[in-house]
């Protein structure tokens, strides 16, 4: 990693960490290998530390546009890390029914139908 990346990395690894969990992070950083660990890097330097540790919104309001975006793009793999990360970070499982309805007007009836199914999933695992 190139060594003016390193303060953006470790800061993103701590936000990463609070929002999805260290066993999550550190198993996604410690499985990647020679060909994925340089994604690993640059994900969590620019998507956490460049993005989610700057002012100006809180982690709850990140989390929540993320469930928005992640409908939107359809991509349930990362909505289910996200929605655990939203509840960490103090998302309520009614703002999270509103969020998912309101991507349907925008996003369409499908993709808002799919989120709601994989938010009843982790609210299961999570117990809530």
């Amino acid at each position: 990693m190139d060594d003016a990346l390193k303060p953006l990395y470790e800061r993103g690894l701590k936000v990463r960490k609070e929002v999805l969990g260290d066993a999550y992070v550190d198993n996604a950083v410690n499985s990647a290998d020679e060909f994925s660990q340089p994604l690993q890097e640059y994900v969590t330097a620019h998507g956490w530390g460049a993005s989610w540790a700057r002012p100006g919104l809180e982690k709850k309001t990140r989390s929540m546009l993320n469930l928005a975006m992640l409908t939107a793009l359809n991509r349930p793999h990362e909505l289910r890390i996200h929605l655990k990360g939203a509840l960490n970070n103090g998302v309520s499982k009614e703002e999270i029914r509103e969020i998912f309805i309101h991507a349907a007007v925008y996003c369409g009836a499908p993709a808002a139908m799919d989120s709601f199914r994989i938010a009843k999933e982790v609210f299961k695992e999570q117990g809530i």
